[in-house]
């Protein structure tokens, strides 16, 4: 994982740097309005978050880096919640929907880390795990340079992540495009 250092040095241009993807794409895959909370996992400056303010109530913003946070602060109907993934201090299945965009790579403990979004996640919710796909040659590339800049990211090929979400309860699957992943997990409704 990088050194909360890292992005907190980023914080103040990471989105002109770091374009966020098409919201709507999100939206859809995430099945948005959903009724009931939100949590973007790993959601740094709320980039993401905030284009998903009207769908869910309340949206939290988890992550690990105050700096990234204070960023996410300045966006209206956005809760940032300085914590990490693999110890999130919210009650069980407290969450409709749950988001981690491009932050798997960076979490210390990516295992612990599913084990506790699918804990906060309700029965009958959705959780999508948004990432660069290893198997690409672009995103190696990019692997190869946070890793030049000691960041220490872990990236995992798609059926590797979608075995991470792999609950009695879930049903998961893959989807692709050009040099991304998105793992979709459903959450079974509890019996009765």
């Amino acid at each position: 994982m990088p050194s909360i250092g890292h992005f907190d040095l980023l914080a103040p241009w990471y989105e002109a740097v770091i374009r966020p993807p098409d919201p709507m794409e999100l939206r859809e895959r995430i099945r948005l309005p959903a009724g009931g909370a939100l949590l973007d996992a790993g959601g740094g400056t709320g980039r993401i978050a905030q284009f998903l303010r009207d769908g869910a109530d309340p949206v939290v913003v988890a992550d690990v880096s105050p700096r990234m946070l204070a960023e996410a602060r300045r966006k209206a109907g956005l809760s940032p919640v300085c914590t990490p993934s693999e110890r999130l201090p919210f009650p069980d299945g407290c969450f409709s929907r749950i988001i981690m965009v491009d932050a798997l790579h960076h979490v210390c403990d990516q295992r612990r880390t599913a084990v506790e979004l699918w804990r906060v996640l309700r029965p009958g919710g959705r959780l999508i795990v948004e990432e660069p796909d290893i198997r690409s040659p672009v995103v190696k590339l990019i692997a190869l340079g946070e890793r030049l800049s000691l960041m220490r990211s872990h990236f995992l090929p798609p059926p590797a992540i979608a075995e991470l979400f792999r609950f009695p309860d879930a049903d998961e699957h893959v989807e692709t495009a050009p040099h991304v992943a998105w793992i979709i997990a459903d959450k079974r409704p509890s019996p009765g």
